[in-house]
């Protein structure tokens, strides 16, 4: 009876305006995903076991290097935007191309020392996009916002849309500091990341591995900040509750899903 009471009741969404940003935020998202298994395709391997080919030392260490890269990335990349002003997508993900380039042709050592360079060119490109829908980066609401947006599963990882990372409510608790939203974001970033490492390890391809996968990684968080800050800018202009948005969200996405793999069985 209480957990009755305690149910929040949202809000149905009629507006037909609204509808339709959600359902174009829905195809961002999952548009996001669809490209990442291309390229692995491209370069000769699969999501399939992709962690189990790393190294032991390497896995148990992941986790450190991510925590210790997300805590430093944010502030040199408020940091750069000062000095080099905002290039845009295209800019972000090349920067990211050429750093995987470099990283990759060193093997999986030398990806494992270029990582948190990418995470650092990934938070600048959340950064502007959170500037490019009217937010403040350097706001710390919006910075912890930012850093929501790498608790998704990551762009090799099967996700049905249950666990949408960066609309998940036990992240979206006002008041959490920066170092407890870390502790949370950084293993779900470290397992993405992970994979990421563990496919440009791929024998010969080296630097065109690491640079295929960064880009894929760029764009994939660039479009998931433009899912999460674009619904946020809805819930602004709209007057909606962000919760009864990102329950619309996920119920779009999950259609969109199942309308792609009927369109595969068929």
């Amino acid at each position: 009876m209480m957990a009755a009471l305690n149910q929040v009741v949202l809000p149905p969404i009629t507006d037909p305006t609204v509808l339709a940003a959600i359902e174009r935020l829905a195809r961002r998202y999952v548009d996001a995903s669809g490209m990442a298994m291309d390229v692995l395709q491209s370069i000769g391997t699969s999501a399939e076991g992709l962690i189990a080919r790393l190294p032991g030392p390497v896995r148990s260490r992941l986790d450190r290097i991510t925590s210790a890269a997300l805590s430093r990335a944010f502030d040199a990349a408020a940091g750069s935007r000062r000095v080099v002003r905002d290039r845009g997508d295209w800019f972000n993900r090349m920067a990211s191309t050429l750093s995987g380039a470099a990283g990759g042709a060193g093997g999986l050592a030398g990806a494992l020392i270029e990582t948190p360079l990418t995470v650092t060119l990934m938070s600048r490109a959340i950064l502007e996009i959170a500037a490019e829908h009217g937010f403040s980066p350097e706001d710390h609401e919006v910075r912890a916002e930012a850093l929501r947006v790498f608790a998704a599963a990551g762009p090799i990882a099967a996700d049905d849309a249950t666990d949408l990372g960066m609309l998940a409510a036990k992240l979206s608790v006002t008041g959490q500091t920066i170092q407890g939203l870390i502790a949370r974001v950084a293993p779900r970033l470290s397992a993405a990341l992970g994979q990421k490492l563990a496919a440009q390890a791929v024998p010969v391809l080296g630097a065109f591995a690491g640079a295929s996968i960064n880009y894929t990684f760029t764009r994939y968080y660039q479009e998931l900040a433009r899912v999460h800050f674009g619904l946020m800018q809805l819930s602004q202009e709209s007057g909606i509750p962000k919760e009864a948005l990102n329950e619309r969200l996920r119920m779009a996405i999950l259609s969109l899903q199942d309308r792609q793999k009927a369109v595969r069985r068929a």
